[in-house]
């Protein structure tokens, strides 16, 4: 009975108009394959279902962000090169080999689907506030919005 006070009602289901933050479950669940008789849908875009394999085993640590996990950023450790296949919004199964930065930021868009955050695999010892000095400037009268431009 008393549960209903602190557990909060869902108002807003995904998909959000505004940025997920870390503590939402969404960003730890797996997500769906895309049924393929949506795949056509106009609410469906750029590579449907993809499946990534390491390609170049040879890791480069940088820093890392998210818009999920607003505010703060991590050195994390990434595959050289990958290989992404999946179908696009033709439904034609496409095969894309990434490296450099594009296979760092398909390799953190795929743990998003897989329910995982670049927090996960950061060196802990480098998390920061990427906002530290305007925090400190402004005595902690900082807003970091979570809303889409």
């Amino acid at each position: 009975m008393y549960q209903e006070f602190w557990t909060p009602k869902a108002i807003n289901k995904p998909p959000y108009d505004h940025f997920t933050q870390i503590g939402d479950p969404v960003l730890r669940t797996k997500a769906s394959k895309v049924p393929e008789d949506l795949i056509t849908s106009k609410e469906v875009k750029v590579l449907l279902n993809p499946s990534m394999s390491v390609t170049n085993y040879q890791k480069h640590k940088h820093p890392e962000g998210c818009m999920s996990v607003r505010g703060y950023s991590a050195e994390v450790e990434r595959y050289d090169s990958v290989s992404l296949k999946g179908t696009n919004l033709d439904g034609i199964e496409v095969n894309l080999e990434l490296s450099g930065w594009n296979a760092r930021i398909a390799q953190h868009e795929m743990d998003h689907l897989d329910g995982k955050l670049y927090i996960d695999i950061m060196d802990r010892s480098t998390f920061m506030c990427t906002c530290w000095e305007a925090v400190n400037s402004k005595s902690g009268r900082v807003e970091i919005p979570f809303y889409k431009k």
